[in-house]
């Protein structure tokens, strides 16, 4: 669950940074013949061609990036019982879930946290926490894989990148006409396009950029609760309820330390904002756990 905090902020930067890289390369293409009026289907190509781009390339540095920004070590050669323990479980629930064996890793962390992350079902990162490792039980880190392996198997990832890529096109479509609307009308720029063109579209994609981190951060939630499900049916759903409840639990009395900023929304648990949270309520998740059909 560790997966989208990062991607959603990556994707905005990579969105920000293709604008400016817009306006610079893009001017010729996205004015009429007339040099005054907006090219509209050009324009529209350009921010499709821009914005999937960006998505697609927070979707290929995903797992790279998650690697260094929680420092996790991938398990090449288990050292100990616990490592086995956890290459072992990985490899069996792949397995049952149908998906190629993905890297293993543990990330240097007191608290109880997973993600998985990677470009596709068989390239995929799969790392839990010391803390969780060495304090929860086999039965719910079992179940927390398991959740981790659903979102592998799910395409969520893949499935997300495409939401971004249309809403990164439109964020980048409508900064632009907002930024042509006040340089031709407020600025009274008739030739060419303008510094209020400039500025005021850049700004326009960091503001549309957070508003559509919002859709995407809901459709996240919703696919947490398929998670959930997928790692009730690969451990047990005793198992996935339990250790919901426990980080439920842990959360309340403090323990539950959130993972670094570019990373809350890839975990098991994350506490942002309820319009830019990527997870539903745990309360939530466990009522919907104890109402699974199966």
């Amino acid at each position: 669950m560790l997966r989208i905090g990062l991607f959603l902020l990556t994707n905005l930067a990579v969105l920000v940074l293709v604008g400016i890289v817009f306006n610079l390369l893009g001017i010729p293409g996205i004015l009429a013949e007339n040099g005054v009026d907006l090219n509209l289907p050009a324009l529209l190509l350009m921010c499709a061609i821009f914005g999937f781009g960006g998505s697609l390339i927070s979707l290929l540095m995903s797992k790279t990036i998650a690697r260094m920004s929680t420092r996790t070590q991938v398990i090449t050669q288990p050292q100990n019982a616990d490592e086995k323990w956890l290459v072992d479980t990985v490899r069996e629930l792949s397995e049952k879930a149908g998906i190629g064996m993905p890297d293993v890793g543990i990330f240097p962390m007191p608290q109880a946290n997973a993600f998985a992350t990677g470009w596709n079902r068989n390239s995929a990162l799969v790392s839990v926490s010391a803390g969780l490792l060495q304090r929860f039980p086999r039965e719910e880190a079992r179940a927390v894989i398991g959740h981790e392996i659903g979102h592998v198997a799910n395409g969520d990832m893949v499935t997300l990148a495409l939401i971004q890529g249309v809403l990164n096109t439109f964020v980048m479509f409508f900064a632009r006409l907002v930024g042509f609307f006040v340089d031709r009308v407020l600025l009274k720029n008739e030739q060419g396009l303008g510094i209020g063109y400039f500025i005021t579209s850049i700004v326009m994609d960091m503001i549309f950029g957070v508003l559509a981190m919002m859709v995407v951060a809901w459709f996240s939630r919703r696919r947490e609760f398929r998670a959930d499900a997928a790692g009730a049916h690969l451990a047990s759903r005793e198992g996935m309820a339990a250790a919901l409840a426990r980080i439920k639990a842990e959360s309340e009395v403090g323990r539950e330390e959130p993972l670094p900023s570019n990373m809350k929304a890839f975990g098991i648990y994350g506490n942002m904002g309820a319009l830019l949270a990527s997870h539903p309520p745990l309360e939530d998740r466990i009522l919907a756990l104890q109402n699974l059909r199966g």
